[in-house]
C-alpha cells in the first residue's frame, strides 16, 4: 500500500494539507511530519523524496522552525516551497532577504522550461506568490530557473544533489496547471511509479484488521457522517457481529436523516444498531440557551454521556472504533508543531468507555480519500457525498435558542432547498449548501392578512479545500423557486434570503 513515501516537511505552512492531497492525487502515498523529524527516522521511512512546506517565519528569525542540516546529504530528492526554499537557500550558504513590498497573489513568472521541474510549461506561468522574504542570492551549486520583476530567484534547482526550489505555489488553484510541477518533482525527478490506490487501501485495510481483531469485539459510535460511516462499514466487513455500533439521534439531523442512517447500516449493511432516540433530552438540556459556543459543549457533553450510557449496557470490549481522518491528526499537532484546533477524537484515549484499545482505521486518509473509500465499500453514493455537516447539527444553524417548533420550520426549509439544488444538477459542483433559521422576525403578507414571521438564509459555498470558498452562484430561477417553495410550504416563514459573502471574509457556517 505504501511502497512508495513523499514525506511533506511541516514548517507550519497553511496549505500544508493541500501539498500533501496533490501528492496523493498522483497516486503516490504522502505523509505530513513536523519539520524537527530526526534524520533517523526520515532514513527509516526511506523516502522517494522530501517536501519542504511553506510557512509564516523568517529564516532569520531567532525561534525560525529548522531541519537537521544534513538531509540535504541523504542524496533523497527535496523540493523546497516558499519558506522552504528560502531554508534550504539560507542553510547552503545562498542568500536571503525581506522585500520592500510583499509579493501576494497570482504573478506571471518567468521559467526556464528546460529543467525537469518546469518541463511542459509556457515561458511565462501564472503561479501563487505569497511572501514577504526572497531569495537574493542562489547556493553554490544551483542556478536559477524561474524569476518575476520583484523576485529574482523565483525557482532554482542543484540538478547533481536533486534539489529544488520555488517561491510560488504550485499546490493552489490560483496557480495555472500547478499540478504539473508536482507531478514532475514526482516521476521526472523522484522517480516514483504512481501506483498508490484507495481500492488497495480498502482491501489492506480490511485484511489488516481481520488480523488484529480477530474474533474480539469492537464499538463504533455511529453519527451518519461520512467518517464514522466508513469506518463502520470497513470493520463491519472485517469482524462482521462482533462490532456493534451506537447511533445518538440527538434530533438535531436533518430532515429524515436518521431513518435514513438506521435503514442503510441495520439493513443493507446488516450490522449491529443500536439508536438512542434521544432529541427530548438534548432539548431540555438547550432551552434558552442562545451562544452558539454553548450549544456546541451541552451537545459534545450530552452526546458522550448518552453514549456512555448506552455503553455500559453493553460491557467491557475489547477496541473503540473512532472515524478520525489524517486532517484530524494534522490540525491536533504533530510532535512540536503548532496546534490549530484541537479534535475531540485525537490526543488522547476517552476515559468513559470500558475498552482495551482505540482503532482508527481511516487516520492516513484525507476526506476525498475517504469518500472514494465509501464508494469502494458500497456505501452508497448519496451518504458517501453528503454535505458536510457540523457535529451540533442543526443546533448552530438555528440562530438563538432552540425549540422544536424552529427544528421543525428548518428541517422542511432546508429539505427544500437540498432537494431544489439536486433537482438542477447543481448537487455536485455546490461543495456545501443549506439552510439557516435567523432571529429575525419582519413584516410580510400572505393573502390578504399581515403576517410577522421568521427568515430564512440560504448558503452555498463552492471550495475545494474548505479553507477558503466562494458563494455559488446559482440561478436567479433556481432561487426564485426555492424562495417560492419555502414561504409557501413552511409555516412562520415569509421572507427568504442569500447569502453571497465569501470565504474570507465569512466562515461557511453562521455560528
Amino acid at each position: 500500500m505504501k511502497n512508495e513515501l513523499i514525506l511533506i516537511l511541516d514548517f507550519g505552512g497553511q496549505y500544508n494539507q493541500l501539498i500533501a492531497r496533490r501528492v496523493r492525487e498522483c497516486n503516490v502515498y504522502s505523509e505530513v511530519v513536523p519539520y524537527h523529524l530526526s534524520l533517523e527516522e526520515i532514513k527509516q521511512k526511506a523516502p522517494k523524496g522530501i517536501i519542504f512546506t511553506g510557512g509564516p517565519a523568517s529564516v532569520y528569525g531567532e525561534d525560525s522552525p529548522r531541519c537537521d542540516e544534513r538531509i540535504f546529504d541523504l542524496g533523497i530528492p527535496i523540493l523546497g516551497i516558499c519558506y522552504g526554499m528560502q531554508l534550504m537557500t539560507y542553510t547552503l550558504g545562498g542568500k536571503v532577504l525581506s522585500a520592500n513590498k510583499r509579493e501576494y497573489g497570482t504573478i506571471d513568472v518567468s521559467i526556464n522550461n528546460s529543467s525537469l521541474l518546469l518541463q511542459g510549461f509556457e515561458d511565462i506561468n501564472p503561479f501563487l506568490m505569497s511572501h514577504t522574504d526572497y531569495v537574493e542570492t542562489v547556493p553554490e551549486g544551483f542556478r536559477n530557473i524561474g524569476s518575476t520583476p520583484s523576485c529574482p530567484n523565483a525557482a532554482m534547482e542543484n540538478p547533481e544533489k536533486k534539489l529544488y526550489g520555488i517561491q510560488f505555489h504550485p499546490e493552489v488553484n490560483n496557480s495555472v496547471n500547478g499540478i504539473q510541477v508536482i507531478k514532475n518533482f514526482l516521476f521526472n525527478i523522484c522517480n516514483c511509479k504512481g501506483d498508490w490506490l484507495i481500492r488497495s487501501f480498502a482491501q489492506e485495510s480490511i485484511q489488516k484488521l481481520k488480523e488484529k481483531i480477530g474474533d474480539k469485539k469492537a464499538l463504533c459510535a455511529l453519527s451518519g457522517g461520512v467518517d464514522s460511516s466508513v469506518a463502520a462499514v470497513l470493520l463491519s466487513k472485517a469482524i462482521g457481529k462482533n462490532l456493534t455500533c451506537i447511533f445518538v439521534d440527538h434530533g438535531l439531523l436533518r430532515k429524515n436523516e436518521g431513518d435514513e442512517v438506521e435503514e442503510i447500516f441495520r439493513n443493507q449493511f446488516d450490522i449491529n444498531l443500536i439508536r438512542v432516540n434521544a432529541k427530548d433530552r438534548f432539548l431540555e438540556k438547550l432551552a434558552g440557551v442562545s451562544d452558539p459556543e454553548t450549544k456546541r459543549k451541552i451537545i459534545g457533553e450530552e452526546f458522550i454521556r448518552v453514549f456512555e450510557e448506552e455503553a455500559q449496557k453493553i460491557g467491557t470490549v475489547d477496541f473503540l472504533v473512532q472515524g478520525t481522518i489524517y486532517p484530524d491528526v494534522i490540525e491536533s499537532g504533530l510532535g512540536k508543531s503548532s496546534v490549530i484546533k484541537s479534535h475531540h477524537n485525537v490526543g488522547g484515549l476517552p476515559d468513559y468507555v470500558d475498552f482495551k484499545e482505540i482503532v482508527e482505521p481511516l487516520r492516513d486518509l484525507f476526506k476525498d480519500e475517504v469518500r472514494k473509500t465509501g464508494l469502494e465499500l458500497g456505501i452508497p453514493e448519496n451518504l458517501v457525498y453528503r454535505q458536510p455537516f457540523p457535529g451540533p447539527g442543526l443546533a448552530i444553524r438555528i440562530i438563538g435558542d432552540i425549540t422544536d417548533d424552529k427544528l421543525t420550520i428548518l428541517k422542511d426549509a432546508d429539505s427544500i432547498f437540498r432537494e431544489e439544488i439536486a433537482n438542477a444538477g447543481l448537487h455536485k459542483s455546490i461543495n456545501q449548501y443549506f439552510a439557516v433559521l435567523t432571529n429575525l422576525k419582519s413584516v410580510g403578507v400572505m393573502g390578504d392578512e399581515r403576517t410577522y414571521d421568521y427568515t430564512i438564509a440560504l448558503r452555498a459555498v463552492e471550495t475545494t479545500d474548505f479553507m477558503t470558498g466562494v458563494w455559488s452562484k446559482i440561478p436567479y430561477e433556481i432561487l426564485e423557486k426555492v424562495s417560492s417553495r419555502i414561504v409557501n410550504e413552511v409555516n412562520h416563514v415569509n421572507r427568504v434570503v442569500y447569502d453571497i459573502t465569501s470565504k474570507p471574509p465569512a466562515t461557511i457556517e453562521w455560528e
